[in-house]
């Protein structure tokens, strides 16, 4: 009795597969979902496997067959004579240029916000102008293979301290306007 349970139950003994049949291909079994059988068992039946696809007509005499396996070369992604750096006086040339723009920004908004009662609007333009400059930079950093772009992400994150050094001059006359004497008229001693 304790032999009949080993064909329901092999436990752990080693799975050997049975090659005795003479088909040892591939059968592809398709289940029946129709309400209607043909015979009184009823259940799923085999269906006839498909036969193989029609293979492609060969190749003339001294042209290669269009497959993958032809192994063509992957063309470079760089460019020759593309630089995939930045040279340093561009970078420099570059956060240089967008400080210039920054720095009469920065003048423009430390002059408003000197000159003006309610400074409210003033400190909510500032606060807009850094957030914008946060994002465009950020948005610029996303470009990938350009240096150029890069560095000027760069620069236009580096924006408000463009501004600051440019606001700060400015802020030094208006405060040796007040106490008399600075050094140089703009360095309070």
């Amino acid at each position: 009795m304790a032999d009949d349970d080993h064909p329901s139950n092999p436990g752990t003994q080693a799975f050997t597969p049975d090659f005795d049949d003479d088909d040892t291909g591939t059968h592809s079994w398709v289940p029946d979902f129709s309400d209607e059988s043909d015979d009184d068992a009823g259940g799923a039946k085999p269906v006839p496997v498909a036969t193989e696809p029609e293979k492609p007509a060969e190749p003339a005499a001294g042209q290669l067959p269009e497959t993958e396996s032809t192994g063509a070369q992957v063309q470079s992604v760089t460019v020759p004579g593309r630089y995939v750096y930045l040279r340093w006086w561009k970078l420099l040339l570059v956060v240089l240029g967008v400080w210039v723009a920054a720095a009469e920004v920065g003048l423009s908004l430390f002059y408003w916000w000197y000159h003006t009662n309610d400074k409210t609007a003033a400190v909510y333009v500032v606060l807009v102008y850094v957030v914008a400059c946060v994002v465009a930079g950020v948005m610029l950093a996303m470009v990938q293979g350009r240096p150029l772009i890069s560095a000027l992400s760069l620069g236009v994150m580096s924006a408000p301290f463009g501004s600051v050094l440019a606001a700060a001059p400015l802020y030094g006359y208006y405060h040796c306007e007040r106490v008399g004497e600075c050094l140089a008229g703009v360095i309070p001693y």
